[in-house]
């Protein structure tokens, strides 16, 4: 560590606007500390005010069992609409363009009901080499359940020989190439192993171009970059929200539907009773008519202990000015790089790259190293510690500085250690 660096972290943390919402989270503790923790890209941590919003919840339950549904403190009927406005401002949409329900898998299957129907003209997806493999599963099963073939409907993109994320250009290409056989576009935000966030707002009108719709899995990208859905023409999206969103384990999903699509008729669904039209959907009618926007994809009744979750996590999301943290998080990210690049200009026998690209239009809040031996001996070493980082076979490790709890501080010391655990571990090796 150079007192270079020491000296920049404390003035960034004492000029840092977004300090005090360190102070809303718990970390895990290692003998007596908190732990180094840069995992939130996985799993992001606890905040403060999850225990007292289950236990409200909890306690009109006791209180009101099932008259809570709509005489509570919060009436369970409607508990969705408390997250609505919070959501919509991250992912850049109308209030009628958004619900929190399901899980993101879930809502990847319903929202594909809606927007694949292939026909034999018009039947390919593309989507991203190595994307997350829930993505690849949900898309080939679609695929095959509408009687085509995997190797010969899917497309997947990976980047040129010797690079590691794709260039905008190749996949411009790809879809014009497949355009007249192109039904969907289905990428990331961000890429979740690379950490490389996409052009969404210039593959998307790509795709439309050629005729072709558009869908975004944002696990990776929501309160982690800017989004802007509803003016980028976005066809539907979907997210789950443990990560960036701190939601907890297994946390809530979230749908997003254009507004261009909230009262077609035409579109098909595998339809529930909770996404029925809101006023009459206790009369119990026969014949579905679904309520507008996205709400009317929900199906089952409302998972409010895993929104009362999110909603702890929102309330600290509400007290942040976006563009603050999104300039804490390119700062925290490039902090970061550059303590990395200057541990291994020091010691270029260390077998480790950034993968995760330079710029920083390109990327969140993630680094992506590829280590080429001995990397879980690292992870270990490091977790040992008490640093929490997270690690994807067979070699990559990811670091993700989250600008909403983790400090400058935390970078320069988790930069000590690693760079202390590198020179031991490859000392001789």
């Amino acid at each position: 560590m150079t007192h270079y660096s020491a000296d920049f972290a404390l003035l960034a943390d004492k000029s840092d606007a977004l300090a005090l919402c360190r102070d809303d989270f718990y970390f895990p503790q290692h003998n007596g500390h908190s732990a180094l923790y840069f995992c939130g890209n996985s799993l992001g941590l606890q905040p403060k005010g999850v225990s007292d919003y289950i236990e409200q919840e909890l306690k009109d339950w006791r209180e009101y069992g099932v008259e809570g549904h709509f005489n509570s403190k919060r009436p369970w009927f409607s508990y969705h609409k408390v997250l609505t406005e919070s959501l919509a401002r991250l992912v850049g949409a109308l209030p009628l363009e958004v619900v929190a329900t399901n899980t993101l898998t879930a809502n990847l299957h319903f929202a594909l009901v809606s927007f694949y129907k292939p026909t034999h003209q018009r039947y390919k997806i593309i989507m991203e080499g190595n994307a997350f493999p829930s993505d690849q599963y949900a898309i080939e099963s679609q695929v095959r359940f509408h009687g085509f073939h995997p190797d010969t409907t899917i497309i997947e993109l990976f980047p040129r020989e010797g690079e590691y994320t794709l260039r905008t250009e190749d996949i411009l290409s790809a879809i014009s190439f497949h355009g007249k056989e192109l039904a969907l576009l289905m990428f990331s935000g961000v890429q979740y192993l690379t950490g490389q966030r996409f052009n969404m707002q210039k593959i998307a009108a790509a795709a439309h171009d050629v005729g072709a719709c558009c869908g975004l899995d944002l696990a990776h990208a929501i309160g982690n970059v800017e989004l802007e859905l509803h003016d980028w023409n976005i066809d539907f999206a979907v997210w789950c929200s443990y990560k960036y969103l701190n939601s907890g384990p297994g946390g809530i999903g979230g749908l997003f539907i254009h507004e261009k699509h909230a009262y077609s008729d035409e579109l098909p669904r595998f339809a529930g009773w909770w996404g029925y039209q809101e006023s009459s959907r206790f009369l119990m009618k026969k014949g579905f008519i679904p309520e507008p926007g996205a709400q009317g994809w929900q199906v089952s009744n409302a998972q409010v202990f895993q929104m009362a979750a999110l909603r702890a996590s929102l309330d600290i999301f509400d007290k942040a000015d976006l563009r603050v943290l999104f300039a804490k998080r390119d700062a925290l990210t490039g902090y970061a790089e550059y303590m990395l690049h200057s541990l291994l200009q020091e010691y270029p026998h260390i077998p480790l790259e950034i993968i995760t690209p330079k710029n920083s239009k390109e990327r969140g809040a993630q680094l992506s190293m590829l280590i080429h031996k001995h990397g879980k001996e690292l992870i270990d070493s490091l977790l040992s510690y008490g640093i929490i980082v997270d690690w994807r076979e067979p070699n990559i490790i990811r670091l993700a500085p989250a600008p909403l709890y983790n400090s400058f501080a935390d970078i320069t010391k988790f930069s000590e250690k690693f760079k202390e655990h590198c020179i031991r571990l490859f000392a001789n090796k």
